[in-house]
């Protein structure tokens, strides 16, 4: 008789379940539905005449939106009569052997559950009743239509109840999906079954604050209560549960006290991990212990099942051990899925409950999410996200093991724990026929046992009976790795023609055993007191009840595990995250900004909390990218949410990985400036643990190559590659730019800032294909052209140099350092801005950022060697000569335009200028001197000469610096490539072979390894050896034709005197006798002299900033050109301050013989101090030009095209110092 009714409730629970999927597409339809009115245009008042046109049109557009949703409505009407009519069946008082089984209940579960979220949602969206206006008085609930069909049903409401309440408290609900099942249909049940106050009071205690219902709505016990008490005049009588406040309504202060987040609620629903509204998940660190300890124990599970498996003839025992803990360790990952899970839903839930008041909904979830909490939800998503792949990744691995465990249970519970119930009561009951109880445990025997797997048993032996019982003792099974077998199926035989049905087709035999447990246990009674397997009034014995209802729950967990690929899936789907379908309706906006995406929020936490342990879990919160599509595409089977989320997800990878690369290049760049801090400065330093850089796990990251994202494989590591390599560029780019923005002291700097950066560039190299530093150096440069020899950089220090270093900076011939003059200059400088970074485009930092900047603010005053050593590093060989040859240019043009200025003062003078007379002392000579020089009226043009004079003599000064730097290097390259090409140093600088004219020695060592190598005959490619060698021969030749360099100051003072050639006949009269012509005065020694002299009365006593305005660098600039024009002789006999000094001398001394007083002279000791100066300086040059320009040899040095200075070579002094210095070879 049952077997008839089993066959029908299995159809019923088909039609059920397939009622069940048409209400969740309903229930998306209405979720994810959004109003078409405000996509409609509106008309305007100048076409009002089409009004009744465009009400038509409007009326097409709606008609499928009206349609769907009567289909609702006629849905709604079908499964309310349904599930009215299935209740009654259940309910009949002639039903015996026709209780509902578990997977019954739980079909009438969700269906109402349906019923529950389509009631809720109706109410929720307000967009329907807007776009349909005309439905807008329609107050239709969903679930209204129940009590009008549920007459005598309080059996089956008491047992839905009741086994709602046992699953909860019992965990029998594995996944969290089912838990909120329950959850959301309590109330609905407890309503329903409400007879009076008292039982009421019975059965719901307590009142859960809120139910996650869909992604960001959620339900409310009370709020449901409330809703049906109008329809049901019963329940309305309970005014102690409809008194109770609704989540949004609860105080901040009265949430602690709320019953519902006591945290030991054994007979609550279930309990809350919230605590006033944060998620505390890994405040104590026990879930991140669960996540540890559980990944140890799954992997060394792992470990010993491949170690099984690859054991010949292992024991018996020990493989069903083995299988056995793997199978206890799936059902524990899958209840810790579940509870994680369940909270990640739960603690959303509580947050769209208590939006801010003061901001709109969505933009409070930002501002009410705080940083505790999104870390915990990244830390909880990471867990999930772990422990689900890795079960993922095992999963042929366990499969069998799985399945052969499961076969052994059932086998085992039907072929022993069965046997010996039926052996215990065959003693005690010998009508077999007339006891239920045995009965059923000898069909399920009948229906569940695989002989096959049992050596005590012949297949063809199936008759109960008592030898059977007998005959079965001491049986041995042998599991086997395979599904339920046929005859465990046979009640699923019928519907293999649905094709919805053919995957579960293998799980009805899961099914049957649990009904005939459920009605061995049930006895037909559904009002069983105190739960399905209390002892109370029951005829099974307490031993057997036991047995049954362990094996009852095992059950339970055998069809989530046969489903393990589905199981996991569904327990690691966290798409609800994203969707915020009702939020976005009530905001009345197209779509919310970037920043209040929770995905985003949480990548945007973990980047920007600089979280080591989370760092590695970055990318986590992009599954939820993934989940939300495929929930978007397969549940809720909208293109255009998909659209969404495919947009956002490009969005908001493109910022992350551009945020990413920002934090690992500020890492690095911390790390390198780090690691070039002086190390004497930070063992000074008090607090120097500041500096510390905290280390960063980058190296997760950087080997991910296939990241996937919406289908798509991405490769991560290549695109950090390409925006380092944009970064880099981008910071160069700020260097050089900070650099134009201020003078030429900022080069040492700009140096410093470079090789911070270079060398974060070599630590990243390490990790991350990235271009090669002297590539992007050379781009940002603009020098990348084999043919340019020019460079941003060195264009930027000549223009520095010719606007602001060569007018403004004096020289200090003292300290050998040109400073910026105190005297404002008429000179316009217009320079950029100077440009704004963070702190990583910098030193990475800010306490890295004020540590370099200490040092290299001690070179931002003045001009020197370090300045010059940053030069010729950063320009090196190939930019370098081209900075040479403009300076030179602007000497030749220098001296050009000084020529009609010396013409000018040369007109003022007399045609013959004698020796000062001594007899009338210093005054006499000072006064005669300017009676000589009538240059009052050229106050300006002397001014223009002396600042021509101070610009020629700065840049020959700065060409010496630069000849100290360039042979300073120059040595170390030779201590370096010495060795190798057997150079020794010889007399005067020069250079000699050790080996004579023979071979260098690492021509020597290649060509001898090459001919030991080649000389084996089991060589089978020599070429490579004697390629070589040959490429030792040219790089001997081109390091050899290089180390012969000469002086660049050489090089720059023949180019001076070239170009002085052209003025020789207007500045240097040649005597008609041959002999010394005292009385000459147009000659430039007299100009200078003249211009000298000036100078000096003018800082001594009429201008005191007449010398901060010139420096030293007018005596280097005019005892050059005096010297280069064979004047020196001329210039130490006739010079003014020398004659005036002689003068003094020969006053003192005669004052002195004569015993008179000292007092004439004294008055003039300021100025003739300043004459002896300046007599020091000026011999001071003309000895340094002695040395570097004899005269007599009329040598000079030429530099080649490559940029390489040659040593002194002989030329004649011509016109054009172009035309005659060599160019090339010589």
């Amino acid at each position: 008789m049952y077997f008839y009714w089993v066959v029908i409730k299995v159809f019923m629970l088909h039609l059920q379940n397939m009622l069940i999927q048409e209400g969740k597409e309903k229930a998306s339809l209405l979720y994810t539905y959004r109003s078409c009115i405000k996509a409609l245009p509106q008309l305007p008042d100048s076409m009002k005449h089409s009004q009744a046109e465009l009400y038509l049109e409007t009326y097409q557009v709606l008609d499928l939106e009206m349609s769907r949703l009567r289909d609702i409505q006629q849905w709604q009407a079908s499964a309310a009569s349904k599930l009215a009519a299935d209740m009654q069946r259940f309910s009949r008082p002639e039903r015996r052997i026709n209780g509902p089984t578990v997977t019954h209940l739980w079909s009438m579960l969700k269906l109402l559950d349906v019923l529950v979220q389509l009631d809720h949602l109706k109410n929720a969206k307000a967009s329907i009743p807007n776009d349909f206006s005309w439905y807008k008085r329609m107050q239709l609930s969903f679930i209204s239509g129940l009590p009008l069909t549920l007459i005598s049903v309080e059996d089956i409401l008491q047992a839905l109840i009741v086994f709602a309440v046992e699953s909860l408290e019992l965990d029998f609900a594995l996944l969290f999906p089912e838990r909120h099942v329950l959850l959301r249909v309590l109330p609905v049940l407890i309503v329903l079954a409400t007879t009076s106050e008292k039982d009421t009071e019975a059965l719901y205690k307590r009142s859960d604050p809120l139910i996650p219902a869909f992604p960001d709505l959620h339900l409310s016990p009370v709020a449901i209560m409330k809703e049906l008490s109008i329809y049901f005049p019963k329940f309305a009588s309970q005014t102690r549960l409809l008194a109770l406040p609704s989540p949004h309504e609860l105080q901040p202060r009265e949430i602690q006290e709320y019953p519902s987040l006591e945290a030991n609620v054994a007979a609550n629903l279930y309990t809350f991990v919230l605590f006033a509204g944060k998620l505390h998940v890994s405040k104590d660190g026990a879930i991140r212990a669960e996540h540890d300890d559980f990944a140890i124990r799954f992997a060394l599970c792992i470990n010993q099942l491949d170690l099984l498996k690859s054991t010949e003839s292992a024991d018996v025992e020990w493989c069903k051990d083995v299988k056995g803990n793997m199978y206890d360790m799936v059902v524990e990952g899958f209840q810790l899925l579940s509870r994680w899970g369940g909270r990640i839903w739960e603690q959303c839930a509580w947050k769209f409950s208590r939006p801010c008041k003061d901001q709109a909904s969505e933009e409070s979830n930002n501002a009410s999410t705080f940083t505790e909490e999104r870390r915990a939800l990244v830390e909880l998503i990471g867990y999930v996200k772990s422990i689900g792949s890795m079960m993922q990744k095992y999963d042929t691995l366990v499969a069998d093991a799985l399945w052969e465990t499961i076969h052994a249970e059932v086998q085992d519970f039907v072929q022993n724990t069965l046997a010996t119930m039926l052996r215990t009561s065959f003693r005690r009951k010998k009508d077999l026929s007339r006891n239920y109880y045995l009965r059923i445990l000898s069909d399920m025997r009948t229906l569940s046992a695989d002989w096959m797997a049992n050596t005590s048993k012949q297949e063809g032996d199936l008759q109960t009976s008592h030898q059977e019982f007998e005959d079965s003792r001491g049986s041995h099974l042998y599991p086997r790795p395979v599904a339920p077998t046929p005859a465990q199926v046979k009640l699923g035989i019928f519907f293999d023609h649905q094709s919805e049905m053919v995957a579960t087709h293998r799980m009805e035999g899961v099914h049957c055993l649990q009904f005939l447990i459920y009605e061995v246990v049930s006895g037909g009674n559904l009002r069983r007191p105190r739960g399905l397997f209390n002892n109370n009034g029951s005829e099974i014995p307490a031993e057997d009840l036991k047995q049954l209802e362990t094996f009852f729950y095992k059950l339970g967990f055998f069809l989530h595990i046969l489903d393990y690929k589905v199981t996991i899936a569904s327990l690691t789907d966290l798409g609800f995250l994203w969707f915020r379908e009702f939020y976005l309706e009530t905001s009345r906006v197209i779509q919310f900004p970037i920043e209040c995406s929770l995905p985003w929020m949480l990548i945007d936490y973990v980047l920007e909390s600089q979280n080591v342990g989370l760092l590695e879990s970055v990318l986590m919160p992009f599954d939820i990218y993934n989940d939300a599509a495929q929930q978007a595409l397969t549940v809720l089977k909208q293109r255009f949410l998909y659209d969404e989320i495919e947009a956002e997800v490009d969005h908001c990878f493109d910022i992350f990985v551009s945020k990413l690369c920002e934090s690992i290049f500020t890492y690095y760049k911390s790390w390198a400036s780090r690691d070039l801090l002086d190390p004497s400065f930070l063992f000074a330093v008090d607090n120097g643990e500041k500096y510390a850089v905290q280390p960063m796990r980058f190296s997760a990251l950087f080997q991910m190559t296939r990241v996937k994202l919406l289908g798509r494989s991405i490769n991560l590591r290549c695109l950090m590659s390409q925006h380092m390599n944009k970064i880099f560029r981008e910071n160069l780019e700020f260097l050089f730019d900070r650099f134009e923005s201020q003078d030429i002291c900022a080069i040492v700097e700009l140096e410093n800032l470079i090789n911070i950066l270079k060398h974060a560039h070599k630590l990243l190299s390490q990790d991350l294909a990235i271009d090669s530093f002297n590539l992007i150096f050379s781009e940002m440069q603009e020098n990348i052209s084999i043919v340019s020899y020019s460079s941003r950089l060195a264009y930027q220090i000549w223009i520095e140099m010719q606007n602001d270093f060569l007018p403004n900076f004096i020289l200090c011939n003292t300290t050998q350092r040109f400073v910026r003059s105190p005297k404002l200059t008429n000179v316009p400088i217009q320079k950029p801005s100077m440009p704004y970074a963070k702190p990583n485009f910098y030193c990475g930092n800010q306490d890295l950022n004020s540590a370099h900047q200490s040092f290299t603010r001690l070179h931002n005053g003045f001009f020197g060697m370090p300045h010059m050593f940053s030069i010729v590093r950063l320009l090196g060989p190939r930019s370098l000569p081209w900075l040479i040859r403009a300076l030179l240019d602007q000497i030749s043009n220098k001296i050009g335009s000084l020529e009609p200025m010396i013409s000018g003062l040369q007109e003022m003078l007399p045609k013959s200028i004698g020796l000062l007379p001594f007899d009338g002392g210093v005054a006499g000579c000072l006064r005669h001197i300017k009676e000589q020089l009538n240059w009052n009226s050229k106050t300006e043009l002397k001014q223009d000469v002396l600042l021509a004079i101070k610009e020629i003599g700065s840049i020959l000064y700065w060409m010496g610096l630069l000849d100290v730097v360039l042979r300073e290097v120059d040595t170390i390259r030779f201590m370096q490539l010495a060795p190798w090409l057997g150079f020794i140093p010889g007399a005067d600088g020069q250079i000699l072979q050790s080996q004579g004219d023979g071979e260098s020695p690492i021509v020597n060592l290649l060509k001898s390894t090459t001919a030991a190598i080649v000389s084996n005959p089991n060589l089978s490619n020599p070429g490579s050896f004697h390629a070589m060698s040959k490429q030792a021969e040219a790089a001997d030749l081109l390091y050899k034709a290089n180390m012969n360099a000469g002086s660049v100051l050489e090089y720059a003072l023949a180019f001076t005197s070239a170009a002085l050639d052209k003025y020789c006949n207007k500045w240097s009269a040649t005597p008609k006798t041959g002999f010394i012509d005292i009385t000459t005065s147009k000659d430039f020694y007299r100009i200078f002299s003249g211009l000298q002299i000036e100078h000096l009365e003018e800082s001594v006593l009429g201008v005191p900033n007449i010398h901060a305005m010139l420096g030293d660098s007018v005596a280097w600039g005019g005892c050059t050109v005096i010297y280069l024009l064979g004047q020196q002789l001329h210039f130490e006999l006739f010079d003014f301050s020398y004659q005036v000094l002689n003068a003094a001398e020969v006053e003192v001394t005669e004052l002195v013989q004569t015993q008179k007083n000292l007092q004439g002279v004294q008055g003039w000791e300021p100025l003739l101090e300043a004459m002896k100066k300046a007599r020091r300086l000026n011999n001071h040059v003309f000895s340094m030009l002695k040395a570097r320009c004899p005269l007599e040899d009329k040598v000079a040095c030429a530099i080649k095209q490559s940029g390489t200075p040659l040593h002194r070579i002989k030329f004649e002094n011509t016109v054009s110092a172009y035309e005659t210095l060599p160019q090339k070879g010589a």
